[in-house]
């Protein structure tokens, strides 16, 4: 039974993405707990996708600090999976702290922002390079170092607001 739900989890994860966004019914409690319960299936089953988007959902838009305690949990699983903008989104709770479960933690902030920088992610090369220029999460200043990261960076996407 386990492994069938492990081996369905991504399909239940797109389902469930599709209900999201889906633009019949916006705005609709229902639609939106049943896309919240699917991705919560598909997370508890270990998809690396789903305990990204819901944790993220959960963190950033939790009704409560429980919830959003509860999204950072779900993200740190997701960024031990590999997935980069969990492990960007890790580093900035663990640099910034959040509540009494994520004591702000430089170690582990550095940590989870290197990883997702050695993926390529954007936010996470270009913290990488200030923390290195400017000395910060108990990194020593090293130039060649952040040389070494501004190469990896690529130019951020130009954001179109219409």
């Amino acid at each position: 039974m386990r492994s069938m739900r492990r081996m369905t989890a991504p399909l239940v994860n797109w389902l469930a993405g599709q209900l999201f966004h889906l633009p019949v019914l916006k705005g609709s409690r229902r639609r939106h707990r049943i896309a919240m319960y699917l991705y919560r299936q598909a997370a508890e089953s270990g998809s690396r996708a789903a305990l990204s988007t819901y944790g993220h959902l959960l963190h950033f838009r939790g009704e409560d600090v429980s919830s959003r305690v509860q999204g950072g949990i779900y993200l740190e699983r997701a960024a031990e999976q590999g997935d980069a903008r969990a492990q960007y989104q890790m580093g900035r709770i663990y640099e910034q702290g959040f509540e009494h479960y994520f004591r702000p933690d430089a170690v582990k902030a550095l940590r989870y922002y290197r990883m997702s920088a050695e993926q390529r992610h954007p936010l996470a090369v270009k913290r990488m390079i200030e923390v290195y220029e400017e000395g910060v999460l108990g990194a020593a200043i090293d130039t060649a170092r952040a040389d070494c990261w501004r190469k990896r960076q690529q130019p951020l996407p130009d954001v179109v607001r219409t």
